[in-house]
């Protein structure tokens, strides 16, 4: 579901990292007449390199492997390129936002001027579709999580009614939302949270009343997180309402929507909203996502994108969270 967190060395002090849909590739000085080409890093189901060319200027590309997933599912990508020397001086450019259908390494070259100095190339992809040869319209890969998402609602469904069949677990329960109310089973709520659980057992106005008041979500996020339960929420349901399934899955202890949330918010994470989603990680120990962010601002360098917004994070921002995020950068800017 999420790309998560990847770096790989490919000799000298060319290196190679990836976070959500960013690439990052660091290339020692350039030879004349020379060419390289990074590792091969994952966006999407393609397989992708990024190479430099040296002639009497700089050629960039960008491809995807050869082979049968390009060819039969070609890339129409959506991407913005970024190249920097390390200098002195310290030099960047930054390419405008292309759009190309590619197959291989003749389809796209972006030429820029020559520079001393390290070589540092970034390619964050806006969006990718999977081209078609028939009438149909190309497709984002984005959301594109619906076929893991069902497997561990399937999973977690068959998990409660074997539950709900061994423990004879079943009555029904009433659910008072800020605008609305919902019907559910306390067998169900009770396999799946423990904190549910505990008010059917234990002489609370829950297992009295077989009403609970969940005051600070809607009926539509409530009726997200039931259907999550339950193993029928739909994937454009699921996207809408991540940030409020998290803090319900974190109130009512259920690990599983938490995990897949996180998974989720790390795969998109961006300028307009990386700084929402470190302190989202802050707030719910997501330490994956807290990671992903701390790199997308530091290490690639994300945070002269936010300059404006940062002032007024740092006035809300946790004091442990702000020592981190310093540390990161101490980190990023050691020398290679």
């Amino acid at each position: 579901m999420s790309l998560g967190l990847s770096a790989s060395m490919s000799g000298g002090e060319n290196r190679l990292e990836t976070i959500s849909r960013l690439a990052q590739w660091r290339v020692d000085t350039i030879g004349p007449c020379s060419y390289r080409r990074s590792d091969a890093f994952k966006i999407g189901i393609w397989n992708w390199y990024l190479s430099v060319e040296k002639g009497r200027s700089i050629n960039v590309r960008l491809f995807p492997e050869p082979g049968r997933v390009a060819k039969e599912r070609p890339p129409l990508a959506r991407f913005l390129l970024r190249a920097s020397w390390a200098g002195p001086p310290r030099r960047s450019f930054t390419s405008p936002v292309h759009e190309h259908l590619l197959r291989n390494s003749e389809d796209f070259f972006w030429p820029i001027e020559m520079s001393l100095g390290r070589l540092t190339i970034d390619v964050e992809f806006l969006d990718l579709k999977i081209a078609t040869n028939n009438a149909k319209s190309p497709v984002s890969i984005w959301p594109n999580e619906s076929m893991a998402l069902q497997n561990i609602a399937s999973k977690s469904t068959l998990g409660l009614l074997s539950r709900m069949l061994t423990e004879s677990i079943h009555a029904d329960v009433t659910i008072n939302t800020t605008d609305g109310v919902l019907k559910a089973h306390k067998a169900i709520l009770a396999a799946c949270s423990p904190v549910f659980e505990s008010m059917f057992l234990h002489d609370l106005k829950e297992k009295e009343s077989s009403t609970i008041n969940i005051s600070d979500m809607c009926l539509e996020s409530c009726s997200a997180l039931l259907g999550f339960i339950y193993g029928a929420i739909k994937q454009d349901q699921f996207w809408k309402h991540r940030l409020s399934l998290l803090a319900a899955a974190n109130k009512y202890s259920i690990s599983d929507i938490k995990d897949c949330c996180e998974e989720s918010l790390l795969e998109d994470i961006t300028s307009s909203n990386v700084l929402e989603r470190l302190h989202v990680a802050w707030l719910y120990q997501l330490e994956k996502l807290k990671k992903g962010c701390l790199t997308y601002l530091f290490v690639f360098g994300k945070i002269y994108d936010v300059r404006d917004e940062i002032n007024s994070f740092f006035q809300h921002a946790d004091r442990e969270l702000m020592l981190e995020m310093f540390q990161e950068v101490l980190t990023a800017w050691k020398p290679i």
